[in-house]
């Protein structure tokens, strides 16, 4: 069994766009404010909507931190990674999961990194896919923040600093 800490899976019950094939896939680099690659990630279609597979060292170790997506793909570590824009969300809903207005499909839940600075997770997104529709990853960024989101502060959830930023392709 893997521990639930280093292993977080988690899913928003939303339906999936029906237009989406299983199997199409994406991928990810990240890098960190130094610009340096510090992991990647995978994405794959699913029927329930876009699996998320990351693998990223170096962050605030034994730390609860904020992952979303972002509606830009530049990750420009010179500029803090500003150049990823706000959060993706096509249907123009409210950031949070505890929102009264959310959430919106760049929301995922908090990811735990252990001791060694190594978070490994899988996410469901089922709000997203990789369909060319209007909820297509491709062509925007997932980012990892220096905080744990708050789930209802706008318009971000009180996240902190973007720490890890990958162009999503």
């Amino acid at each position: 069994m893997i521990p639930l800490r280093a292993f977080a899976i988690a899913s928003v019950i939303l339906a999936a766009p029906a237009a989406a094939q299983t199997g199409e896939t994406a991928t990810a680099s990240f890098i960190d404010q130094d610009g340096q690659e510090t992991g990647n990630a995978t994405l794959t279609q699913t029927n329930a909507g876009v699996l998320i597979e990351l693998e990223v060292a170096d962050l605030p170790p034994e730390s609860w931190i904020a992952f979303h997506i972002h509606e830009e793909g530049v990750c420009d570590a010179d500029h803090d990674h500003e150049g990823a824009g706000g959060h993706f969300s096509p249907s123009e809903s409210g950031h949070g999961f505890l929102s009264g207005d959310g959430p919106h499909e760049g929301d995922m839940p908090n990811q735990y990194v252990p001791a060694d600075g190594v978070l490994r997770a899988q996410v469901l997104n089922a709000m997203v896919a990789l369909d060319g529709g209007e909820t297509d990853l491709r062509g925007g960024s997932l980012m990892l923040h220096a905080e744990p989101d708050d789930y209802v502060s706008q318009p971000s959830g009180d996240a902190g600093a973007r720490i890890a930023c990958a162009v999503i392709e």
